[in-house]
């Protein structure tokens, strides 16, 4: 609760600041007022006080109280992040702790949504949180497109025609807005993943997999179109007699559907569209009495947290996430000082980690 109090007095501050209503060389209230204002601890209204002298916004001067920087309106930028999963996904967590910690952000406020809305409710929260953005005026936004709903493409498209109708820059996190290959004309950072499913699909060839499988979720981004791509290319380049590329979209967790793709397909291997679905699919195999990795083979994309401890320890490319989160700031403040260059895609490479799922040998350089 004190987490969302103290983002609540930040975000109000910021907000004031911007707005001028706190002109810059101006006194703040004291921490006593701020504290009676938003009915919330000294701790946290110090916290709040705190990361706005990291942010550059104010200075503090000892026995007068804290004042807005004069420089504050001149260098520094409010962006605004629309990121409908953040707090659903560790990706988008650790891309935001690699933004904060930028050097190039260090002037700079980021601004977070509220609460994460329930999985149908994402693309209004998404659109509610544009508006608020574009009434704050904010210098710049980065967008992570909604996936998995089914009206997601009006409602992306919605999103960054407001912001250009605002003239206000929008760099994407992760994922396009429009279906795999092409390309919307705004800026994207994220992983190379016709690469990163090539070289998984390519690591499991070499393991030995016969038959393999590339499973996703249905309506997933058009990042998962693009591994679709990197897993066919890995298939065709394979010796004389390229295997028949199986692409399967379906429930992880539902051993009636696993059991009878098992019959039809026989797959001796999956690439996963990234480890939730390799997590869940593992659990449903085990369970239908599967040894992984003797029968079955996986690889995921991502390495997050858990995918070490799942009951067989997943082989995953590691995505840089606290990467794509320093380089988004870099690309965004080179926009706004070049407003004509062309749209760039600056994808980061993924690293494999081998653990036991793909049944080949550990080498040195994994993570355990």
């Amino acid at each position: 609760m004190a987490h969302h109090k103290y983002r609540q007095i930040l975000e109000k501050l910021q907000e004031d600041i911007a707005s001028g209503r706190y002109k810059s060389g101006k006194r703040l209230p004291s921490e006593a007022e701020l504290v009676r204002r938003f009915g919330a601890s000294r701790m946290t209204v110090f916290r709040a006080m705190h990361e706005l002298q990291l942010l550059g916004l104010v200075t503090r001067r000892v026995g007068s109280g804290t004042f807005v920087s004069s420089n504050s309106k001149t260098g520094s930028h409010v962006f605004g992040l629309l990121i409908p999963e953040l707090g659903q996904t560790e990706i988008f967590e650790a891309i935001c702790k690699g933004m904060m910690e930028a050097q190039e952000a260090m002037h700079h406020a980021l601004l977070w949504g509220n609460a994460t809305p329930q999985e149908h409710e994402k693309e209004q929260a998404a659109e509610q949180l544009c508006e608020h953005y574009i009434s704050r005026k904010v210098s710049g936004v980065f967008f992570a497109p909604v996936e998995f709903s089914t009206n997601r493409f009006q409602a992306n498209h919605r999103i960054v025609a407001a912001f250009d109708r605002a003239r206000i820059p929008v760099v994407l996190l992760d994922r396009c807005l429009e279906p795999y290959p092409q390309r919307s004309k705004y800026d994207l950072v994220g992983i190379d993943n016709r690469r990163t499913a090539f070289l998984a699909t390519e690591h499991l060839l070499k393991a030995g997999a016969k038959r393999i499988m590339f499973f996703a979720r249905p309506n997933s981004a058009p990042t998962v179109d693009a591994r679709i791509a990197g897993y066919r290319e890995a298939l065709l380049l394979q010796g004389e007699k390229p295997a028949r590329d199986l692409v399967r979209t379906g429930n992880a967790s539902d051993p009636k559907f696993i059991k009878s793709m098992l019959k039809k397909d026989r797959p001796d291997a999956f690439v996963c569209a990234n480890d939730l679905t390799a997590g869940n699919l593992m659990h449903t195999l085990l369970s239908l009495g599967q040894r992984i990795p003797e029968d079955i083979r996986i690889v995921g994309i991502d390495d997050v947290r858990y995918a070490r401890l799942l009951p067989v320890p997943l082989t995953t490319m590691h995505q840089p996430c606290r990467d794509i989160g320093r380089i988004a700031v870099a690309v965004m403040l080179d926009r706004i000082a070049n407003p004509d260059l062309p749209p760039r895609d600056v994808l980061l490479r993924c690293e494999l980690i081998v653990r036991k799922s793909c049944g080949m040998q550990v080498k040195k350089n994994s993570r355990n």
